[in-house]
């Protein structure tokens, strides 16, 4: 169940003295739209489960693994009966690891993990989660730890074997494939850090020593997203991380996160979070004031 929601904004209360939070769900219990800044793994155990996101729904069947990133927009119906695993991991200081930061980017804003997409890791995956939902509610010492690197083995395993969502067939042999991922995970890093920039498609092509068109049909067979998109996602997420800093404006923050103009960038963020900026902020700081006050 959702604790603690103002309007979409769910502030996950996390298990004491851990920066994890997981649900064994056997409630009949819908999920209105909502976000939060913790990652969220759901997986139906029994029965299916209907995942709504801005534009489009997703059946899940048993055993399906869903993946929600940070600030994606998503609900949940249930069915009458049924049993789930749903996960919250806090990733903010996983993310200080480059790969990590760039794995979830790359997942964004969700990805569905099926026996069919990933025959060679979804059984591991499937293992795993319910591991860690058996160390989580026996609550042993150092259960935490032990979560944690069971999950960071889930994303070694992800993102070892990823394959953009749009990559059904392409021009790329599988082990071409292999010696392009350490090139892409690089470039995805650069703009990563550069993403405020002006960047532009034609210099970050000629830093991969690939063609401009070559490049921009790579890119998004490997990231399953435009080159554009992509920068304009990394730039929507810096934009999230300054709106809830005191003192910064909406105009300080588009400016900041290299927008030309508040109404692209007001534009672009309600696009990728369903809110406008201003809601946003009022939303998280309306939250905040409120944990203050208890």
């Amino acid at each position: 169940m959702i604790e603690s929601l103002d309007g979409i904004f769910e502030t996950v209360n996390y298990k004491k003295s851990t920066n994890l939070k997981l649900y064994d769900n056997v409630q009949y219990e819908d999920y209105p739209m909502h976000w939060h800044p913790a990652l969220e793994i759901i997986m139906p155990v029994q029965n299916g489960y209907v995942m709504k996101f801005s534009n489009s729904t997703v059946e899940l069947r048993e055993k399906d693994i869903c993946i929600i990133c940070p600030g994606c927009i998503h609900g949940i119906s249930a069915p009458t009966t049924g049993r789930r695993i749903i996960f919250q991991p806090n990733t903010t200081y996983l993310r200080y690891m480059k790969e990590v930061e760039v794995l979830i980017s790359l997942l964004s804003p969700y990805t569905v993990i099926t026996p069919e997409e990933y025959p060679e890791i979804h059984s591991t995956l499937v293992e795993t989660l319910i591991e860690i939902r058996e160390e989580y509610l026996l609550g042993n010492s150092y259960a935490e730890v032990d979560i944690y690197s069971k999950f960071l083995n889930m994303l070694v395993l992800i993102g070892k074997n990823y394959t953009a969502p749009s990559n059904k067939v392409n021009d790329i042999g599988a082990g071409t494939r292999e010696d392009y991922a350490s090139k892409f995970l690089q470039i995805c890093d650069y703009v990563n850090a550069h993403c405020t920039e002006d960047l532009k498609l034609n210099d970050v092509a000629d830093m991969s020593g690939f063609s401009k068109f070559y490049f921009e049909r790579l890119f998004k067979q490997f990231t399953g997203i435009s080159f554009y998109k992509y920068v304009n996602q990394k730039r929507i997420a810096r934009a999230q991380e300054l709106l809830i800093e005191p003192g910064n404006s909406v105009t300080d923050v588009a400016l900041n996160c290299g927008f030309m103009s508040i109404s692209s960038f007001i534009r672009m963020f309600k696009l990728q979070t369903g809110c406008t900026p201003t809601e946003y902020k009022n939303m998280y700081w309306s939250t905040e004031q409120k944990t203050m006050i208890r």
